[in-house]
Formats: C-alpha cells, sequence, structure tokens
C-alpha cells in the first residue's frame, strides 16, 4: 500500500498543526481551561476538546476538574512526565534556582547570597551544585532536565552569549556563559537579560496577564526594562534593548558603572541610593532602606521618592515612545509600593503626551524577588521543542 503523502492543505498537516498551536498556548499560559482554549487558539470548542482528548490519552497533556466563575471546567495543562525544566537567575548580589515541570510549576526552589564582585566561574559551579541537590531532594536525574533557562542582570550580545559592555559585570567579561554552565550540567541553556525574562514572568503569571504592550521596570541595584509590544519581547537587533537604566538623564551627571556620566542607574539605582543614606544608616543594604521608610524613617522615605521622581521622568520618556497599556514596576525597590510608585505616577503625569484618560497604568509587580527565576523557566519552557523528548505533537 503506498504511503498517504501529508500535503500543505491535508486533514493530517491541519490537525498537526491544530495540535501544535493547542500546545503552545498552555506553554505560554502554563495552563488554561478548554474555553480558555478555544479563545486563546481560535479554534472551535469541539476541535479543542477533541485534541485535548487525544493528547491527555497520549501523555501529552494532563486534565483536572476546576471550578471557574461558579462553574465546572476541565483545566488543561503538559503532563509533568515530561520532563523538569531550570530557571537561573544572577543578581548583583544574589543566585536563585528554580526546579520545575513544563507545566511552569515549581518543585523544588534555592537561594544564596553573592559577593558584590562575584566571579563566573565560582558562580557557575555553585549552581551545578545546587542543581545536583535539588533533583536528589525531588528523586529526578539530570537526564530528566529539558533545558535551563538562565536570567542576568547585564545587556547580552546575543549573536555571542557574552555581556555587551564590560564593566557591567565585573568578573563575567568575555565569558561565553551559556556555554561554560552547559559543560558543567550537560544540558541545554539559554540566557536572556533579566529584566526581559521578568518582563516574561509578570506577562503570563503577573501583572501583565492579559496586555499585549508593556514596560516591565526592574528596579534594584540596577534598573532594565523589558519591553514586551504586541504581546512578544523586543530585544533589538543586537539583543540589548530595554538597557532603561543607561539612558542618560543628567548631561555630565555623576559616573554610572558602564563608563557614562549621567544615567538614570547612577542617580536613581541602589548605589546612588545608598550613597545619599550612608551618614544616616551606614552601610546598609537597599532591602534595608526599604525596610527604614516603610517604618517611617523621613530620610528613607525622601531617597526612595526622589528615586521615584527621577525613574518616572524617564518612563515618561519611555511611555512616549512607546505607548504602552502598563507600567510595572518590580525588583527590589518596588517592595516600597507606594512610597515609589506615587512620585513615579506624578513625574509620569506631568512629563508624558497624552491627556490623563490615556495613560498607562502604573502598577506593582505582582511576584516580588521570584520574577525573573519565574521567567527563567518559561524561558526554558518556551526554548525546549516537545518533540525532542519523544512526544509527537
Amino acid at each position: 500500500m503506498a504511503t498517504q503523502r501529508r500535503t500543505p492543505g491535508s486533514q493530517t498537516s491541519l490537525r498537526e498543526a491544530n495540535r501544535a498551536r493547542i500546545v503552545d498556548a498552555i506553554k505560554k499560559h502554563g495552563g488554561l481551561t478548554q474555553v480558555e482554549l478555544a479563545g486563546a487558539t481560535g479554534l472551535s470548542p469541539a476541535t479543542v476538546s477533541n485534541i485535548v482528548k487525544e493528547l491527555s490519552t497520549s501523555g501529552v497533556l494532563h486534565t483536572a476538574q476546576s471550578i471557574r466563575s461558579g462553574r465546572r471546567a476541565q483545566h488543561v495543562t503538559l503532563a509533568h512526565a515530561l520532563g523538569l525544566v531550570v530557571g537561573v537567575h544572577f543578581s548583583t548580589r544574589h543566585l536563585r534556582v528554580a526546579l520545575a515541570d513544563v507545566a511552569n510549576t515549581v518543585v523544588a526552589e534555592n537561594h544564596m547570597p553573592l559577593a558584590k564582585d562575584h566571579r563566573a566561574d565560582n558562580e557557575l559551579d555553585k549552581v551545578s551544585m545546587l542543581l545536583t541537590d535539588m533533583l536528589d531532594s525531588v528523586d529526578a536525574s539530570r537526564d530528566e532536565v529539558l533545558a535551563i533557562g538562565l536570567a542576568v542582570p547585564a545587556p547580552l550580545d546575543r549573536a555571542t552569549g557574552t555581556i555587551a559592555r564590560s564593566g557591567i559585570m565585573r568578573g563575567w567579561d568575555g565569558v561565553f556563559i551559556a556555554e561554560a554552565l552547559e559543560r558543567r550540567v550537560k544540558r541545554p541553556v539559554f540566557i536572556d537579560n533579566a529584566a526581559n525574562l521578568t518582563a516574561l514572568a509578570e506577562s503570563r503569571l503577573g501583572a501583565g496577564r492579559g496586555k499585549g504592550t508593556t514596560i516591565t521596570l526592574d528596579v534594584g541595584d540596577g534598573i532594565g526594562a523589558g519591553l514586551l509590544l504586541n504581546g512578544q519581547l523586543f530585544r533589538g537587533k543586537n539583543g540589548v534593548a530595554g538597557e532603561f537604566g543607561h539612558t542618560t538623564i543628567r548631561e555630565n551627571g555623576p559616573l554610572c558603572r558602564c563608563g557614562n556620566r549621567g544615567c538614570l542607574e547612577a542617580i536613581a539605582g541602589g548605589p546612588a541610593i545608598l550613597d545619599e543614606l550612608r551618614d544616616h544608616l551606614g552601610s546598609l543594604k537597599l532591602g534595608d532602606v526599604v525596610l527604614q521608610a516603610m517604618a517611617g524613617d523621613a530620610r528613607c522615605i525622601r531617597a526612595i521618592a526622589d528615586a521615584g521622581k527621577h525613574i518616572g521622568i524617564a518612563t515618561a520618556n519611555l511611555c512616549n515612545l512607546l505607548d504602552p497599556e502598563r507600567v510595572i514596576v518590580g525588583g527590589e525597590l518596588a517592595r516600597a509600593g507606594e512610597l515609589l510608585l506615587g512620585p513615579m505616577r506624578h513625574a509620569v503625569e506631568r512629563s508624558i503626551i497624552v491627556n490623563e484618560d490615556l495613560m498607562p497604568d502604573i502598577v506593582q509587580g505582582q511576584l516580588g524577588v521570584r520574577a525573573a527565576t519565574l521567567g527563567a523557566v518559561a524561558h526554558a519552557v518556551d526554548s525546549v521543542s516537545l518533540t525532542s523528548v519523544g512526544v509527537a505533537v
């Protein structure tokens, strides 16, 4: 008997395309009801129901009963047995690692403080050791890890995976970071800027859900921006879009770690705030400043408000360029809530070109310090093909 050829318009190829649309939608959102799947994919409820039943039987999808708006619904996720992914986030002072299944459910998590000028070789060794311990804790092996997403707080050259500007992360210059971690863990590694992955996580799991065009600010020791334009992360030609903290807001201003003067980060980033308060607080950390401000310390409140004003002015310029639906503010300084967001909003209102009714919402991120780590998990899920584990979709 002759083998049936799959032409572009055949029922077989159409069904495969529909399966892929359903799986991609679940990968993106982490789990949806069948009704939500129909809306997300544009497929009919009957088609969704048939494909979900088929993929559940074959072990690709997992279904469970849930309640939505007071009515019973079938909640659909990727099957846990398909494998595990890892999210790794290096901030300037912390390392966070999350182990998750391909439905974005975290099954183990760990974090540790880092020295101020940490080096790539030492910290990548720590990731390998932490991952071994975390896999042991859930009775899993490295062979079950499909991919690792890695978030770093610096502009990246997409072509090489190296830091795009020397001096931003001392001890990491010239290191092919993803390749270096791959050699240690023997699993595929996919790297991106931490602000991008924070934006990815907030868009899927947090304050950006349902919004197509958002700006997500990661405000702490550094200041980065993740740009979601029409539902897609915008990284620019070389991968360095969103270096919001290195936009110049004061000509001939203070020297920034990037080597330029007057950058937003040099005026409103964590080190600048700490320098301003050193005579008042001594050698405390940024998190301590936030706690002191929330407890009513007038100097700390003023320092955070001043930072919010400067960030707001720069944000207004970005809003005038991109016209976002929402500005999401995350990172360590965002824990100050309205002490930071209030002055930001006032500055944006004064400087934005549109009328008040067209202004974007300015809201606090919902995922806190875990945002970039969860974004790295999502990046790993997005980067792995289900066919690579022997599952035809």
